[in-house]
């Protein structure tokens, strides 16, 4: 399937494109290997029963050096991987499923019901994302940063925040669907609302998705680390988190210790770029005036 999508770009797009999907690829395939690439545990600090040492630099021991508490800075930063790739699941799938069926009910049946609906949404959506992050947080974990309550309060709070844009894209499209041509046919054949519904107007309601998924995903990697950052996220015994990390490296770049907060720093700003620079190239690619631009 990536083949003839290239077909259809060219230019700075395509090296958007191919450019996206490798920094994502890279983001995935090192959150799935973690355990295997990682030369230490997320929260080991000796090997052979020696300690690591606290803030040593980068060497043949330690590649990226350790942290102030003792922390392996390359461990850290790839078991960090799979801790957001868990919440861009735990998020956006719930959102995606919630979001597409309650735009699919509020565009297909409209009246009160759709005007209920769509209200709901704007008013979850005028809430500020990482606000309600860190309430949910706190309503969660009960001040307890375990693995868990730190994925239950990021993975909830991205589904409150995404659902509302999922219900919106979705019932545009399916308000555009339904009045078709070939939507009155399979009334006219004697379809059930049901199948009209899921089998004629879903499938044909759904194009644009995949660009806000790969955006979403990208935004509920930075509330994951806007949460570690603000003290909100998960305890390093817990998981690796790139936002906790960087929170804790702060007093280091005030002091010329750079490799604490590089790291996490830097794997932060590439899964993002990655996934946006997806999103990016397949809004223009649905666009045909975008793409003959390009």
């Amino acid at each position: 399937m990536a083949v003839p999508l290239l077909k259809n770009v060219s230019g700075v797009q395509r090296g958007m494109l191919v450019a996206g999907a490798a920094l994502a690829g890279l983001f995935a395939v090192t959150a799935l290997l973690a355990p295997v690439l990682a030369p230490h545990g997320f929260a080991e600090l000796t090997s052979g029963g020696v300690l690591f040492g606290s803030q040593v630099r980068p060497g043949p021991g330690h590649p990226l050096g350790t942290t102030v508490t003792g922390y392996d800075v390359l461990s850290r930063t790839l078991w960090g991987a799979r801790t957001a790739l868990l919440v861009v699941v735990l998020g956006v799938v719930p959102a995606l499923l919630a979001g597409v069926l309650l735009g699919l009910v509020s565009g297909y049946v409209g009246g009160r019901l759709d005007r209920a609906l769509v209200g709901a949404a704007d008013a979850v959506y005028a809430f500020p994302s990482l606000l309600l992050a860190i309430l949910v947080a706190i309503a969660v974990s009960h001040g307890r940063s375990s693995l868990t309550g730190g994925l239950a309060a990021a993975g909830v709070s991205v589904t409150a925040v995404f659902v509302p844009q999922y219900l919106r894209v979705v019932r545009a499209e399916v308000v555009r669907v339904k009045g078709e041509a070939f939507v009155d046919a399979a009334r006219v054949i004697g379809a059930g609302r049901g199948r009209i519904m899921f089998r004629h107007v879903l499938r044909n309601s759904v194009r644009s998705l995949p660009v806000v998924v790969t955006i979403n995903a990208s935004e509920a990697i930075l509330t994951l680390a806007g949460l570690g950052f603000l003290g909100f996220g998960i305890e390093p015994n817990s998981a690796a988190e790139w936002g906790y990390d960087l929170n804790k490296a702060v007093p280091d770049v005030t002091a010329g210790i750079w490799w604490t907060a590089v790291p996490p720093g830097v794997a932060i700003v590439l899964a993002v770029l990655g996934l946006t620079l997806i999103g990016e190239s397949l809004a223009d690619l649905a666009d045909p005036r975008l793409r003959e631009a390009w």
